[in-house]
């Protein structure tokens, strides 16, 4: 353990987590549930719009419904995800704009399958891997996975990428343990290779694994990624007066003083500048600003809402699909098997939501931060 540990320092040493906003971006599908490539190309050159999106991309996560597709469009996605950033990264050098990091999800419904998702990932060069422990069906014991399994793959391969841990109950096999337990990512911070965690959660939870990883690591070594996007506009908002201050007093208490590096954003697959504007805006404190964009994503969130019945459902993914296929980004919106899709009726009403959201942002945003929607190419027009 200790010869891995030497050259995992020296190959890592110098590897800061990414700031800013994550674009989980969705997976484009046919009516085979297979990938389509051009298409996925396309969505990945939207969510970075030229260096005014996304900073990093993160494919084949909840957003991308990977627990719904084949492993095989897994990799698919994995190989044309580090393709097409690697031409992207190209284009941006010399423009002034930061290189956009290429972030994998590489969970397997197995373990034997997640190692060698992420033995892909390796091959591929991407920048770093994620991994949902708590998704993977056969694992009972997090931390001898990472120790053992996942050491013993890097040392063997002769080289490793930054891992970041992936917290979401939503997708966790057990639902009496929805999260990833403050020891595990107290243990698992001591590896080098482990650099952050990227949590659907509350803030509580957020500075429980804060606290936990500062014990081996320092704020610049490990991020922490906010998954439930709209706290960011509750963390950052300055104080105002007393109770302001009571806020912010509270807000450092439960993140032990440690403030997120980034936010994850699956609705910034269809609002890529408006989401890196909300992010800059939060960390400038910019309140009058952070109210703009804070109602923009409410919105958004309700247009997702439909009644069935006596319930209410959110289907987040199935209009974020839909909203690009109307906007001529995807040819399809098809969402994969057990992802709750739209009905004929809830496409007509989410499309005049979405017309209205979209009056909405070009009547209150500067024109500089709206998504650069660009006219679709023959295929696509005919498609529509």
């Amino acid at each position: 353990m200790d010869r891995l540990r030497g050259w995992m320092m020296y190959a890592l040493e110098d590897y800061r987590p990414k700031d800013g906003l994550s674009i989980p971006s969705v997976t484009v599908l046919d009516e085979s549930g297979k990938v389509i490539d051009e298409d996925q190309r396309r969505l990945f050159r939207y969510n970075i719009q030229s260096g005014y999106g996304a900073d990093i991309i993160f494919g084949v996560g909840t957003n991308g419904e990977w627990n719904r597709i084949s492993n095989e469009q897994r990799v698919l996605v994995m190989e044309i995800e580090t393709d097409e950033l690697r031409k992207i990264n190209k284009e941006l050098e010399g423009t002034g704009h930061r290189r956009v990091e290429a972030w994998v999800g590489v969970t397997g419904n197995s373990r034997a399958e997640t190692l060698g998702n992420l033995e892909a990932a390796l091959e591929l060069g991407a920048d770093a891997a994620v991994i949902a422990p708590l998704s993977i069906d056969d694992l009972t014991e997090i931390v001898p996975f990472f120790c053992r399994d996942v050491a013993r793959l890097f040392e063997r391969k002769g080289k490793c990428l930054p891992l970041f841990l992936y917290d979401n109950a939503e997708i966790a096999i057990n639902p009496t343990i929805p999260h990833i337990r403050t020891r595990d990512v107290k243990m698992l911070s001591r590896l080098n290779f482990v650099r952050g965690i990227k949590v659907s959660a509350s803030k509580r939870v957020l500075g429980n694994y804060t606290k936990a990883s500062l014990h081996f690591k320092e704020q610049h070594e490990f991020g922490i990624y906010i998954g439930n996007a709209t706290l960011i506009f509750d963390i950052f908002r300055p104080t105002r007066g007393w109770i302001g201050k009571i806020r912010e007093y509270w807000n450092f208490h439960l993140l032990h003083n440690a403030i997120p590096i980034g936010v994850v954003s699956g609705p910034a697959n269809l609002f890529p500048r408006e989401w890196q504007k909300a992010w800059q805006v939060c960390c400038a404190g910019d309140e009058e600003e952070m109210t703009i964009y804070r109602t923009i994503h409410e919105c958004f969130l309700q247009a997702c809402i439909f009644e069935e019945g006596e319930k209410k459902l959110m289907k987040t993914v199935a209009c974020i699909k839909y909203g690009l296929f109307l906007d001529g980004i995807i040819r399809s919106p098809l969402v994969a098997r057990g992802t709750p899709a739209l009905a004929d009726e809830q496409k007509k009403i989410f499309s005049e939501r979405y017309r209205k959201l979209n009056e909405q942002i070009r009547a209150t945003t500067d024109p500089l931060w709206i998504s650069r929607r660009d006219p679709a190419p023959e295929a696509l027009t005919a498609a529509l």
